[in-house]
């Protein structure tokens, strides 16, 4: 584990207020602001902006200044068909080479008692690090170094769609999901593998109207400062 810096901790704030709905997609993010917020300078706020627009969660626009990324349907297809793409390729390849045994069931678990933990306490931003930290766990067990890295690249998105997937998501709901996924993996049927991922990735997640509850979680930030 690396030691944990101050651009890390910027990087966590704006992850975390995207996710727990406190920022919404589209919405500006003062560079000042941020610093004065967090009471350190400027110079770390700058980096993780930096490394947030090259990981697509934010855009520079011109005479606009830096924003959240507006979630479109099309964005959000674009995602799911990354993920499905690289965790059923990851889950293939851990089954073949027989790592879907105790050991790696028992991590899964630990993973969805967390996920059992925040859903509980109602905690979006929480149940969304639990759920990333479920599929990272199931992307390492593959040994493959490049599909992890490129689903890293996507990481902090999913945890802002699963995030926000909670305003219109029981969390219940999400948590019994990977525990169907559990079951699937520890069995080693590829053919259900497959599946289980598609429905839990694909069919679940367009089943969400994010652009919807978007609009909805904005009427009611703005209701609640008029108010």
């Amino acid at each position: 584990m690396k030691p944990r810096t101050l651009v890390d901790m910027v990087i966590d704030e704006i992850v975390a207020a995207a996710a727990s709905s406190r920022i919404l997609p589209g919405d500006r993010i003062v560079e000042a602001e941020l610093a004065q917020g967090l009471g350190i300078s400027r110079v770390p706020v700058r980096e993780a902006l930096r490394i947030l627009e090259s990981q697509g969660l934010v855009v520079n626009e011109p005479y606009k200044g830096i924003r959240l990324r507006t979630v479109t349907q099309e964005r959000i297809d674009h995602l799911i068909e990354a993920r499905v793409a690289l965790e059923t390729a990851a889950a293939t390849r851990a089954i073949m080479a027989r790592r879907n045994g105790k050991q790696e069931v028992q991590l899964l678990h630990h993973h969805i008692d967390e996920l059992e933990l925040m859903g509980a306490r109602g905690d979006a931003y929480g149940l969304a690090n639990a759920d990333t930290a479920f599929h990272r766990a199931l992307c390492r067990f593959s040994g493959n170094e490049v599909i992890c890295d490129l689903w890293e690249m996507l990481s902090r998105q999913l945890t802002i769609i699963v995030g926000l997937s909670t305003l219109g998501k029981n969390m219940a709901d999400i948590v019994q999901e990977h525990r169907t996924l559990v079951r699937v993996f520890e069995a080693g049927d590829l053919k259900a593998m497959t599946k289980a991922l598609d429905d839990h990735i694909n069919i679940q997640t367009h089943a969400v109207d994010f652009i919807g509850l978007i609009a909805r979680r904005r009427s009611e930030r703005a209701s609640a400062d008029n108010s």
